[in-house]
C-alpha cells in the first residue's frame, strides 16, 4: 500500500506530536500551491481578527523548484538514478518474549551472503538474506526451519547463477524461492522431531545488488521505507483478508470468528500437517508464498521486517517513522529494532516480537540530499509616521 504524503502528515502526527519541520512545511508548500494562494500577512476588511494567508510569486516558483526535485516526473532519471544507486547494508535485530510464556519466534541475518554460502553462491554485486519464522503450537517448527534454511533455500532450490540480472533470471529466482518454501513444509511432514500440529509462518528478504525479493506465508510483514512512505511489501495471510478468504471458502475451508477452520489465525503457513489435506490435494491452508521485487533507487532508505506482535499495534506507517527519527537521531539500526520492540510492548502487544532494520543508505545520504524547504517571510507593517510620509509622497507634496 502506498500512501499518499498527506496521509503521512497526519500519520507522523499520531506517532509523535513533534512532528518534523522539514515534512510539515514540505506539506504545507505542496497544500497553498494546489490552492493557487499567495503567502503574505494581511487584515481583512470584513474581519479584523482574520488573517489572510497569501503565497508570493517568489515564494510559489520555489514551490515549483522544491517539487520538482522531491516528485521527479522524468522516468529517464529515475532509472539514471536507479542505476547509479549502490545499496550499502547494514542490519540490527532484536527479539522479545513479550506476555507469552515461550519464545516461539525465530531469525536469520546475514549481511553478506556471498561469504556465508562459499562456493555454493557466488555473486559479483552485495547479496544478503533476511528472515523470521514466527512459531505457533510450540517454538519445534520456527527452529527447525530456521537451522535447515540455507539448504531450504539456496543448496536444494538450484538458485541461479549470473552476473547479470536479467528478466530471465529474475522469474527463475521468483520460482526458485517458491520452491523452497514447498521444500521446508514438506519437510516438516517427515520431520518427527516436529509435531504434526506446529507450524510457523515465515517471511524472507533477498538482497542481489539493488534488487530486492521478498517471499511471504503468514502474518509477518515487510515494510519498504520509500522517501519516508511506508510500502508495503507484503500481504497478511489472515482469514479476514478478502483474497485469502474467497480462496479457503472456494476449497471448501470455513472462517469462524476469525480463525481458518475455528482454529488457525493465519491462512498460509509451513508445517500445520494436523490442518492439511493429504499430499496432492487442495488445502485451505497452504504454504505457497506471495512473492514480490522491486529495484532499489536512492528513494529508498530501509526495510523492516517484523512478527504478526509489531503490527498487531502498530500501522507500518507508523514503524516507519519511528524507524526514520530514530536513524536520524542516532543512525543504528540495531537500536531501531530495539525501540520499535518496546513501542510495541508499549502499546500492550500480546505476542511475541521480533524486529529487523535494514539499511540501504546512511541517514546522511538520505537527507543531506533533500532539499531545505522554502522560508516563509512575514510582512512587516508600516508605522504610522512611515504610511504618512507615503501617502505624502503619493500624493505629491
Amino acid at each position: 500500500m502506498i500512501v499518499s504524503p498527506n496521509m503521512v502528515a497526519d500519520a507522523e502526527i499520531i506517532c509523535q506530536q513533534s512532528v518534523p519541520v522539514l515534512d510539515m512545511k514540505y506539506h504545507l508548500c505542496v497544500a497553498a500551491k494546489e490552492r493557487n494562494l499567495q503567502i503574505d500577512v494581511t487584515s481583512s476588511p470584513s474581519s479584523p481578527g482574520f488573517r489572510e494567508v497569501r503565497v508570493t510569486e517568489s515564494v510559489a516558483a520555489e514551490i515549483s523548484r522544491f517539487e520538482s526535485v522531491v516528485c521527479c516526473s522524468d522516468p529517464d532519471n529515475v532509472m539514471e538514478s536507479s542505476a547509479k544507486f549502490a545499496p550499502k547494508i547494514r542490519s540490527g535485530s532484536y527479539t522479545d518474549i513479550g506476555p507469552r510464556d515461550s519464545m516461539d519466534d525465530e531469525h536469520i541475518i546475514i549481511d553478506d551472503l556471498s561469504a556465508c554460502l562459499g562456493s555454493l553462491f557466488k555473486c559479483p554485486m552485495p547479496s544478503a538474506f533476511y528472515a523470521v519464522f514466527d512459531g505457533h503450537g510450540g517454538p519445534e517448527a520456527a527452529a527447525y526451519i530456521k537451522r535447515n534454511a540455507m539448504r531450504f533455500f539456496f543448496e536444494d532450490v538450484n538458485l541461479p547463477q549470473s552476473t547479470d540480472i536479467d528478466s530471465v533470471f529474475l522469474k527463475e529466482l521468483e520460482s526458485s524461492h517458491r520452491k523452497a518454501f514447498l521444500l521446508a513444509d514438506l519437510a516438516l511432514a517427515d520431520e518427527c522431531s516436529v509435531s504434526t500440529s506446529c507450524g510457523t509462518t515465515a517471511l524472507t528478504a533477498l538482497l542481489l545488488g539493488r534488487h530486492l525479493l521478498v517471499a511471504n506465508a503468514g502474518d509477518c510483514r515487510a515494510v519498504l521505507c520509500r522517501k519516508g512512505v511506508a510500502v508495503e511489501m507484503s500481504h497478511d495471510h489472515r482469514p479476514t483478508y478478502l483474497p485469502e478468504r474467497r480462496r479457503v471458502e472456494e476449497l471448501g475451508g470455513c472462517i469462524d470468528d476469525g480463525y481458518l477452520n475455528g482454529y488457525l489465525s493465519v491462512t498460509r503457513a509451513l508445517g500445520d500437517w494436523d490442518l492439511k489435506l493429504p499430499l496432492g490435494s487442495s488445502s485451505p491452508l497452504i504454504a505457497e508464498p506471495d512473492v514480490q521485487q522491486v529495484m532499489l533507487t536512492e528513494d529508498d532508505e530501509f526495510l523492516i521486517i517484523g512478527c504478526d506482535g509489531i503490527w498487531d499495534v502498530m500501522s507500518s506507517q507508523c514503524a516507519v517513522s519511528l524507524v526514520r527519527r530514530g536513524l536520524r537521531r542516532h543512525d543504528d539500526p540495531q537500536q531501531c529494532a530495539r525501540e520499535l520492540v518496546l513501542e510495541a510492548l508499549r502499546l500492550n502487544t500480546s505476542d511475541n516480537l521480533t524486529a529487523i532494520v535494514i539499511c540501504f543508505a546512511s541517514p546522511s545520504q538520505v537527507f543531506e540530499s533533500c532539499p531545505q524547504p522554502p522560508r516563509w517571510r512575514r510582512a512587516c507593517s508600516l508605522s504610522e509616521e512611515a504610511q504618512s510620509r507615503l501617502k505624502s509622497l503619493l500624493e505629491g507634496n
